[in-house]
């Protein structure tokens, strides 16, 4: 219940940009040319500097040996589990870093133990708190940034000493105003969040990637 009470409060304490859809659409071809316009409008929304701020944690992290964790529910799980895979293998490939680079979404038979004997609440923050030390950067994903599990996720990366980088859309929630850096995606379409997300996470890991390339090898590279 605690999940549920906490989403309406972010429901009702912020307001929120205009809906998408707002009408019916006759066919899918018009659907997919106003979703594409929604997504555009969206991603002009995103704060450009938050973009350069992230990408510079990030970078320092790797070139550190620090390790970065990710973490997210339901489609923002599947996004957290692809940084794992772009942010470790493609940035890794054809270049001098050797990203350490976890998903704490990934593991479902640790994440049903943490839930079954201790609360849902907790799968992120119980995991971080054996697995990261200070210095280390947890990317969190969450549309609403309402859920109770990211929330405390990210206030115990803080309490840890770890840097910590939101991506959020709606209102942003309480993810939004507590991380050290916020993108935020001004949009209350939930697959254009995500959609967002996922591009904002793949433009992050390349152009750490291609920051760290040769001239021949970047112009050779597959991307």
């Amino acid at each position: 219940m605690s999940n549920v009470r906490d989403n309406v409060r972010c429901a009702v304490e912020h307001s929120a940009p205009s809906r998408f859809p707002a009408r019916y659409y006759l066919d899918a071809a018009s659907y997919f040319a106003a979703y594409a316009d929604e997504t555009v409008r969206a991603a002009s929304s995103i704060d450009t500097s938050a973009l350069d701020r992230a990408a510079a944690v990030l970078l320092d992290a790797y070139t550190r040996g620090r390790t970065v964790f990710s973490c997210g529910n339901g489609g923002s799980a599947a996004i957290a589990n692809h940084l794992q895979c772009d942010h470790l293998k493609s940035i890794r490939t054809g270049t001098d870093i050797t990203p350490r680079v976890v998903s704490l979404s990934t593991n479902v038979e640790l994440l049903t133990a943490i839930a079954n004997h201790l609360t849902y609440d907790e799968v992120f923050a119980y995991q971080l708190q054996s697995q990261s030390v200070p210095g280390d950067v947890l990317v969190a994903i969450s549309s609403r940034g309402c859920s109770v599990n990211i929330v405390r996720a990210v206030t115990s990366a803080r309490d840890q000493g770890m840097g910590t980088i939101a991506l959020t859309g709606f209102d942003g929630g309480a993810v939004r105003r507590l991380a050290d850096v916020s993108i935020h995606v001004n949009a209350v379409n939930y697959g254009i969040v995500e959609d967002l997300h996922l591009a904002v996470m793949h433009a992050l890991a390349q152009c750490i990637r291609q920051s760290r390339m040769t001239t021949g090898t970047l112009l050779n590279s597959a991307f």
